[in-house]
């Protein structure tokens, strides 16, 4: 007896199915790193890491700058000390006192997700990702034949969330 051929369809399906349980997980940490990612512009759940260094003495507020990064703004000079928006550095000793607010670890790596480049190791996975979500997208119109009323209805949805997309694209 002969086995028979799976059709595409079903084939589509069955990929869809078990990339979408493998895919669950992946999803869990993007979707929640992608929430924290909204409020990377405030303090939430950040918490204040204070580090002291040890600078060469009588820096100029220029060679401030890369040291103290976003926080380099000069609020005021008292004596040998210079008040920084994030911290403080004594023109004598050189020692310089950065605060900085930082997401706890876990989620600091989560972030990191978002902001892989092509020199990340995480590069693979966001491509792979990426490419994974792009399938879901085309293979969730083989779920249904053209002709049910429940894929003519999942048109309308589609076109609903692209139009959405582009009023707060533009917005």
């Amino acid at each position: 007896m002969a086995k028979r051929k799976t059709p595409a369809s079903l084939q589509v399906r069955i990929i869809h199915r078990y990339l979408g349980y493998f895919l669950s997980g992946i999803m869990f940490v993007y979707a929640l790193s992608g929430i924290i990612m909204v409020y990377r512009n405030t303090n939430f759940l950040k918490t204040e890491v204070v580090t002291e260094k040890k600078l060469a003495p009588n820096l100029n507020d220029r060679q401030l700058k890369p040291i103290f990064k976003k926080g380099a703004e000069v609020l005021k000079k008292e004596g040998d000390v210079v008040y920084l928006k994030n911290g403080n550095y004594n023109k004598k000793t050189g020692i310089a006192t950065i605060k900085k607010m930082e997401l706890p670890f876990i989620l600091d790596k989560m972030e990191h997700l978002h902001k892989a480049n092509t020199n990340s190791p995480l590069y693979f996975l966001n491509i792979f990702f990426g490419v994974s979500l792009l399938f879901f997208v085309f293979s969730a119109f083989w779920m249904y034949t053209p002709k049910m009323p429940v894929f003519k209805k999942g048109m309308y949805f589609t076109a609903g969330g692209i139009i959405l997309t582009l009023i707060l694209l533009f917005i």
